[in-house]
């Protein structure tokens, strides 16, 4: 149990990957800084940007955890989540990627408008 009660934080390989990579770009942005070295520090934010677009893409991929409440079966980091290619709800990287309840939504919205229209 953790101090904050026994509810899962959300641990995962995508969010571990994407902390590690963005700490070792900012530790070299911050090199960067302290020498003075421009060229340096646009690899850092390369880097550092680069670990939002890495864990995006890890957890379209299954490596990442939908928001809320899970089954304490789904909690350990090596699960994969097997909902994610039909999008989360609320979920602003899988609407990004052209996934989730927006899609089913204007699909059922077409499906009432062409019958509405044929009807």
């Amino acid at each position: 149990m953790s101090a904050h009660g026994h509810v899962d934080l959300g641990h995962t390989a995508a969010g571990w990957a994407g902390t590690a990579v963005a700490v070792i770009g900012l530790t070299l942005t911050g090199i960067a800084v302290t020498s003075v070295s421009a060229s340096l520090a646009l690899v850092g934010a390369a880097v550092t940007l680069g670990a939002g677009a890495l864990t995006w893409l890890l957890q379209l991929a299954g490596w990442g955890k939908p928001s809320g409440p899970r089954p304490e079966s789904e909690w350990p980091w090596r699960i994969r989540d097997r909902a994610v290619r039909r999008g989360h709800p609320d979920c602003l990287g899988c609407r990004l990627a052209g996934r989730g309840a927006r899609r089913s939504e204007n699909a059922s919205n077409t499906a009432r408008v062409a019958s509405t229209i044929t009807g």
